[in-house]
C-alpha cells in the first residue's frame, strides 16, 4: 500500500528537474527574491554578485541558463557577454535590468541575449516561465 501524498509540498516541475540557473545580480534583495522563486520550482541556483565572479562561475560550473543584470560593479553585463562569446561559452542568457533603452535591448541581443526584460516592468513569475520555455 502506497502512503497518501502529502499536501502542501509542491513535486518539482520535470522540466526544472536538476536544471541550474545562475543569477547574477548586485541587488541583494531581488538575487533572494529570484532565488526563492526559482528554488520553489525546482531549479538548482548559484548566485553572483557581479560580472567578475559569474564570468568564474559560468566558466567552471554546467549551468542552464543565465539570469544576467547589466549595471553591476567590477564587470558589467555587457562585458560579461563579450567574454563569455570569446570563450566561446554558450549558455542562454536572459537579461535583466533597468535599462530599457532599444540601443540596449538590441546591444544585448546582438551579444546572445535570448530575452530581455526591464526589471521594474516584469513579475518574476513571467521570468520562470521564459526559463521554463527556453529548457522545454
Amino acid at each position: 500500500m502506497t502512503p497518501p501524498k502529502q499536501t502542501g509540498s509542491k513535486e518539482a516541475s520535470p522540466r526544472a528537474k536538476g536544471k541550474r540557473i545562475l543569477i547574477v545580480e548586485d541587488e541583494r534583495p531581488l538575487a533572494h527574491a529570484l532565488e526563492l522563486k526559482f528554488h520553489h520550482e525546482g531549479f538548482e541556483t548559484h548566485i553572483a554578485m557581479d560580472g567578475e565572479e559569474a564570468l568564474k562561475e559560468a566558466g567552471s560550473g554546467a549551468y542552464d541558463v543565465i539570469l544576467l543584470d547589466l549595471i553591476m560593479p567590477r564587470m558589467d553585463g555587457f562585458t560579461f557577454m563579450q567574454e563569455m562569446k570569446g570563450k566561446g561559452v554558450q549558455i542562454p542568457t536572459i537579461v535583466l535590468s533597468n535599462l530599457g533603452q532599444d540601443e540596449d535591448k538590441v546591444r544585448a541581443k546582438e551579444l546572445g541575449a535570448v530575452a530581455y526584460y526591464v526589471k521594474s516592468n516584469t513579475p518574476i513569475m513571467e521570468i520562470v516561465k521564459q526559463v521554463q520555455t527556453i529548457l522545454s
